[in-house]
C-alpha cells in the first residue's frame, strides 16, 4: 500500500472515529465536550501536513482557503441559528482533517466525485447532512397526519388566527404535539409556540418557528402556568434538538462511498 493511501485511510478512520464518539454524545446529551476537537484539530492539521510534505506543498494555498471557507461558513451558520457551536465545530475539523476527497483510498460508487468534494470535501459532507436533516420534514409531516387521523383533533385550534399558512407548515414539517410535562423533562425538546393574555384577558396562543435556546424555560414556565390554570390544553406544539452531528457523519459516510448527493441530483436533471 503507498504511503499516500496510508496517510489517507489513516484521517478517513480518525475522522470516523471522532465523529462517532461525538455523534453518541449528542444523542444522549446533546452536548459535546470541547476536547473532542482540541485533540482532532491538531490530529488532522498534522497529518494532512505531513501528506503534504510527501507530496510537495502544491495544495497548501487551497488547503488554506477550504479551512477559511468552511469555517467561515460553519460560523456564519451557527450565528445564524442553524446549528450549534459542535457542528461548526466538527466541520472546521474536517476542513482540517479532510479538506479534499481521498482520491487515492476511495472512490464513490457514482464514479463520479464532484469538483466541489475535490477541492471543498467538507462541504460535500455539508450538503449531504442538509438533506438527510430535510427528509426529517417528511418524517414529521407524515407524523402529523397520522396524528390528525387517530385522534381526530385539530392541528391548529384556539386562537391561532393570526398565524400565516406558511407558520403553519413550517412548524407541522418541524414539529408535533408534546405535553408540556415533557419539554420540563427533557430540556432538548423546544416549544414551538408561546402564550400570552390578549388585551381582553384571554390566551393567546403564537407560534415560534425558530426555537431558541434563550429565553426557552420561560416561555415553558408561561405554556406550562397557562396549562395548569386550565387556559390551554395540555400537549402544545414542539420540536425536538436535532443532534445534527449525527446527520453530519452520516453525510461523510455517504460523501466518500456515494458521493455528493446534491451534485449527483443536480446532474440528473441538469445532463452535464
Amino acid at each position: 500500500m503507498q504511503i499516500e493511501t496510508e496517510i489517507e485511510l489513516t484521517k478517513t478512520t480518525i475522522a470516523l472515529l471522532f465523529l462517532l464518539y461525538a455523534s453518541l454524545s449528542d444523542w444522549k446529551s446533546r452536548e459535546v465536550s470541547d476536547t473532542m476537537w482540541a485533540l482532532m484539530a491538531p490530529l488532522g492539521l498534522a497529518l494532512t501536513l505531513i501528506e503534504m510534505y510527501i507530496n510537495g506543498f502544491s495544495q497548501l494555498p487551497l488547503y488554506g482557503i477550504c479551512f477559511g471557507l468552511t469555517s467561515a461558513f460553519a460560523i456564519a451558520i451557527f450565528y445564524a441559528g442553524g446549528f450549534g457551536g459542535a457542528d461548526a465545530k466538527a466541520l472546521m475539523c474536517l476542513a482540517l482533517m479532510l479538506p479534499f476527497y481521498p482520491t487515492n483510498l476511495l472512490t464513490p460508487v457514482t464514479n463520479e466525485i464532484s469538483p466541489i468534494a475535490l477541492s471543498f470535501f467538507p462541504l460535500s459532507i455539508f450538503n449531504n447532512s442538509v438533506l438527510l436533516a430535510a427528509l426529517t420534514a417528511v418524517v414529521m409531516l407524515l407524523y402529523n397526519v397520522v396524528w390528525r387521523l387517530k385522534t381526530g383533533d385539530k392541528l391548529f385550534s384556539g386562537t391561532y388566527k393570526n398565524e400565516s399558512a406558511g407558520r403553519k407548515l413550517i412548524v407541522i414539517l418541524t414539529g408535533y404535539k408534546a405535553s408540556v410535562d415533557k419539554m420540563k423533562q427533557k430540556w432538548h425538546v423546544y416549544p414551538l409556540e408561546d402564550v400570552e393574555e390578549n388585551t381582553e384577558k384571554q390566551p393567546e396562543r403564537k407560534l415560534l418557528v425558530v426555537p431558541k435556546d434563550e429565553g426557552r424555560d420561560a416561555v415553558v414556565k408561561r405554556l406550562d402556568d397557562a396549562v395548569k390554570a386550565g387556559r390551554i390544553p395540555d400537549r402544545v406544539w414542539a420540536t425536538p434538538g436535532l443532534p445534527f452531528l449525527i446527520f453530519i457523519t452520516v453525510g461523510l459516510l455517504l460523501a466518500l462511498f456515494v458521493g455528493d448527493i446534491i451534485w449527483t441530483l443536480i446532474g440528473i436533471l441538469i445532463p452535464r
